[in-house]
C-alpha cells in the first residue's frame, strides 16, 4: 500500500500529472454541460418536431 501511494503522488507532483488532472475536470465540465443542455431542450424539441409533423400530415394535400 506504501508503495501505491508513493506513486500516486510523485505522479501528482509531475506536470503530467497535473495536466491529465486539468484535462479531465475540462472534460467533466464539457459533459455536464451537455448531458444539461440535451436534458434542457429535449422536451421543447420532441413538443416542437411533433407539432410541425402533425402540420405536415394535416395541412399539405399530396401531390395527385
Amino acid at each position: 500500500m506504501k508503495a501505491f501511494l508513493t506513486k500516486v503522488r510523485a505522479f501528482s507532483r509531475e506536470e503530467d500529472g497535473v495536466a491529465l488532472t486539468e484535462y479531465l475536470i475540462l472534460l467533466a465540465l464539457l459533459v455536464g454541460g451537455v448531458i444539461t443542455a440535451v436534458t434542457a431542450a429535449g422536451s421543447n424539441l420532441s413538443a416542437a418536431w411533433g407539432e410541425w409533423g402533425t402540420w405536415w400530415t394535416t395541412e399539405l394535400d399530396p401531390p395527385a
